[in-house]
């Protein structure tokens, strides 16, 4: 799959975790083992793209075939990762939670832009 097509599947899955911390409560219990198990079965396949998307996007930053900095690439993958626990566990204020996910968003809408015209 392309760099491209990575991208756009990864925004699909940010507004999933949008809708997700929007519309759930946080668990009762943090330390609740079912929920955990529950979590990284669903967030698994996601950190898996997202180890992808940044090896692949870190080599187009390289050949300087889109606007990015390696940087940028590594932070919006951290904040991804931030994201996804943040939207199950819902344990960060709604401001801050809704800074990542621009940012994250910016960088994806900016490599999508960078590729489609390059």
């Amino acid at each position: 799959m392309n760099l491209q097509m990575q991208t756009e599947q990864l925004k699909q899955k940010l507004q999933q975790l949008k809708y997700k911390y929007e519309e759930n409560d946080p668990p009762e219990d943090r330390k609740d083992k079912e929920f955990f198990l529950m979590v990284k079965s669903q967030t698994e396949p996601i950190y898996q793209m997202l180890d992808n998307w940044e090896e692949e996007a870190l080599a187009v930053v390289k050949d300087q075939k889109v606007s990015l900095h390696p940087h940028q690439v590594t932070s919006t993958k951290e904040n991804m990762g931030l994201l996804l626990m943040h939207s199950f566990y819902i344990d960060v204020k709604r401001k801050r939670y809704m800074e990542l996910n621009h940012s994250v968003n910016f960088i994806f809408d900016q490599l999508i832009h960078d590729l489609r015209d390059g």
